[in-house]
């Protein structure tokens, strides 16, 4: 099993103003601490913006890139994503990273607002949806599409307009697909053939039900903890595991619980990645085994 870490699990973020962003060399340090090999690039400058000397700085963690999120916007006739796209996946072909994590962004900044499209905005999508998978083959990258609270493609109707009208694979994030409204193991059962990467998260249920309910925002729900190690949460975890086992996938695990991190004294935010990566090798070990804190 392909197991990987990702930045935002440390508070890193894309989002201005998100929480106390740590240096890179804390979080790779002790991503390595944990045993992983992987991880994903976290948000633009996080990492050294040159293919060669961000897989050198890898290289010295005992790391490798496996993907990175890329949000663009796919839904404005009068903005043509393919550059930027095509830009991506060049540096991702150049630094032997594998999977590009798309997500219609919105153009704004934050995730706590989003519009509603119209039949328009839908075609323009899906023809640029299209238009990068066609480009994609020259990169020789895999290109996902990744459903995102506070994106243009959120919930179950937005989840299934983009199966149907497109071939792109997804990455199944277990923890947007549920606060968006999309039960992620019954997408699993559904459309597992799809599935090309994987965020692995455990959510709070009544926290995500908030959330869709207009009560908190959902930075506010990060804030209050709606994101659980994995075993902690409401996600189906096991099933869907073992779903996704069952139809061959062989793609990344990566294991994110998405923090916001106050100006400090927070607790170590790396020991949520521990937790959910002992108990996703007891799950497929067959036993809930969880690994405890440092002493």
């Amino acid at each position: 099993m392909k197991t990987a870490g990702a930045p935002i699990s440390w508070g890193v973020c894309e989002v201005p103003g998100w929480g106390r962003q740590l240096d890179r060399s804390q979080v790779l340090a002790e991503m390595r601490e944990l045993g992983l090999t992987a991880t994903e690039l976290g948000p633009q400058g996080f990492l050294p913006p040159s293919p060669s000397r961000c897989r050198s700085l890898l290289d010295g963690y005992g790391l490798r890139a496996v993907g990175g999120f890329v949000p663009v916007v796919l839904h404005d006739p009068h903005h043509d994503p393919l550059p930027e796209v095509r830009a991506a996946m060049r540096a991702f072909r150049d630094g032997d990273v594998e999977v590009v994590v798309l997500a219609a962004s919105t153009g704004g900044e934050s995730y706590d607002a989003r519009p509603a499209l119209a039949a328009s905005g839908w075609k323009t999508l899906l023809t640029n949806l299209r238009r990068i998978l066609k480009n994609a083959k020259e990169f020789g990258r895999t290109v996902t599409l990744h459903p995102h609270v506070g994106t243009v493609v959120e919930n179950p109707e937005e989840v299934d307009r983009v199966l149907d009208g497109s071939a792109v694979p997804l990455c199944l994030d277990t923890g947007h697909l549920l606060i968006g409204g999309t039960d992620p193991a019954e997408l699993v059962t559904r459309a597992a053939g799809r599935v090309a990467h994987v965020h692995l998260k455990d959510v709070d249920a009544a926290l995500a039900e908030r959330v869709r309910g207009g009560e908190l925002s959902y930075t506010e729900a990060v804030k209050a903890g709606i994101y659980r190690p994995l075993g902690r949460g409401d996600v189906d975890v096991p099933g869907i595991v073992a779903g996704l086992g069952a139809a061959g996938y062989a793609g990344w695990y990566v294991m994110e619980q998405d923090v916001v991190l106050g100006p400090g004294g927070d607790a170590g935010p790396g020991e949520n990645v521990r937790e959910s990566l002992a108990y996703l090798r007891g799950l497929v070990g067959g036993r809930d085994e969880r690994v405890p804190g440092p002493a």
